[in-house]
């Protein structure tokens, strides 16, 4: 659980960039790795998510999954967060929303909503999210533009063919 021990900064209204993984996504790139450490940084977050762009492990974020977390995440917009952009990688998500709850309340709404719905559409049990999870507060904008840029890209710089569907922008033409 290579974020555990990471610190979650919890504002009302600030733009989070928020990123969680599947467990056993998580523990492959561990073990591959040879990373025994709970610690984590931003730099060993950007070079896990390059890793596992690409992984197996784990990857079961797809086809319809893709349309049911977006719905997901759209339904809990204005509610919990204002949404302002989401990628769902096959083994991963990156969001980027303004907060109106408190951040673990978000995460636990989202990650426990989202592992129900993936395991029942599955037909299987048990734990499916890595139980931490990377957040950074977007603090400028220009560090909002970099960070949409960088969701928004995301699975097409990973050459995933399905990339036009695992996107959803405020700023982008529906």
């Amino acid at each position: 659980m290579l974020n555990k021990s990471l610190f979650h900064i919890d504002q009302k209204n600030a733009i989070q960039f928020v990123t969680f993984r599947t467990q056993e996504s998580v523990a492959y790139y561990l073990e591959k790795n040879n990373i025994n450490t709970t610690k984590s940084t931003s730099k060993q977050q950007f070079e896990q998510d390059k890793f596992l762009d690409n992984a197996d492990a784990g990857a079961i974020l797809n086809n319809d999954i893709i349309t049911l977390l977006t719905t997901l995440f759209k339904s809990k917009d204005t509610i919990y967060y204002n949404l302002i952009a989401l990628s769902i990688m096959p083994n991963h998500v990156h969001l980027l929303f303004e907060q109106i709850f408190p951040l673990m309340e978000i995460m636990q709404k989202i990650k426990g909503g989202t592992a129900l719905l993936i395991n029942k559409h599955y037909h299987r049990t048990g734990t499916l999210w890595d139980r931490g999870y990377f957040d950074k507060i977007v603090r400028t904008e220009e560090q909002l533009c970099i960070t949409y840029q960088y969701i928004k890209n995301n699975a097409p710089n990973a050459g995933l063919k399905d990339a036009d569907t695992r996107f959803y922008g405020i700023y982008e033409d529906e």
